[in-house]
């Protein structure tokens, strides 16, 4: 278990090799578990679960916590090839890890490279799915870059990105069913957003209003107070 950011530097760094070893389910991203609450995943990494950043309130409660890899000036290489992790949940629940990869760290590295370290721990890679569907891209998997290859069955899926502009690697982790959920809740939480537009810009427009008649009135109060013909 990562208790704090200066165990995480040198145990985060070990995991990704040790995961198969150590009877590591597919459902697993090193020490995180999909599903796992924001304090399960503050206390592996040390990020104060107060630091989550609420994306969506509503229908559902999307959340994002970030971890970075901290600064050491121990040695000039970096043990762990993680720059950051961006962890999102859905009611609670993790349901996705977008791992970005230190390009210091992956300087050289081929595809292959990649793609046979990643299945040490997944497995076999799987073919893309196609979408009949005609469901739209979530918009980490349009940003993310070129798809390497995707791991994953019924229970999870993991897609490695190599970036379109610059050498670095991405990896994208997702509970199958809680991403469907968080996908459907982003959706709707646009169209409520878009339906209430016009009743809240009336109301920024009140209470504009409001506050400039306030601020007026204070003010008139006050001059005619001091006032002197």
């Amino acid at each position: 278990m990562i208790s704090s950011r200066a165990v995480g530097i040198g145990v985060f760094g070990l995991l990704l090799s040790m995961g198969v070893a150590h009877g590591q389910t597919a459902a697993h991203y090193r020490d995180f578990q999909l599903g796992g609450s924001v304090a399960s995943v503050s206390a592996l990494t040390g990020v104060a679960a107060a630091e989550a950043k609420t994306v969506r309130a509503r229908p559902a409660t999307l959340q994002e916590l970030q971890w970075r890899r901290p600064y050491t000036f121990s040695s000039g290489t970096p043990v762990d090839p993680v720059q950051q992790i961006v962890f999102g949940f859905y009611n609670d629940q993790l349901y996705r890890l977008v791992i970005d990869y230190d390009r210091d760290r992956t300087e050289g590295m081929t595809d292959a490279d990649m793609v046979e370290a990643i299945s040490a721990m997944y497995g076999p890679t799987v073919k893309a799915v196609s979408k009949t569907n005609r469901e739209a891209p979530a918009t980490s998997d349009e940003e993310s870059g070129t798809r390497v290859a995707g791991w994953g069955n019924a229970e999870y899926g993991a897609v490695l990105y190599r970036s379109s502009y610059a050498s670095g690697f991405r990896m994208i982790v997702t509970s199958v069913q809680l991403n469907a959920l968080a996908r459907t809740a982003e959706a709707q939480a646009v169209r409520l957003d878009e339906h209430d537009a016009p009743q809240r810009e009336l109301a920024r427009q009140k209470k504009e209003a409001d506050d400039a008649r306030a601020s007026k009135e204070k003010m008139r109060v006050a001059n005619k107070a001091a006032f002197r013909p």
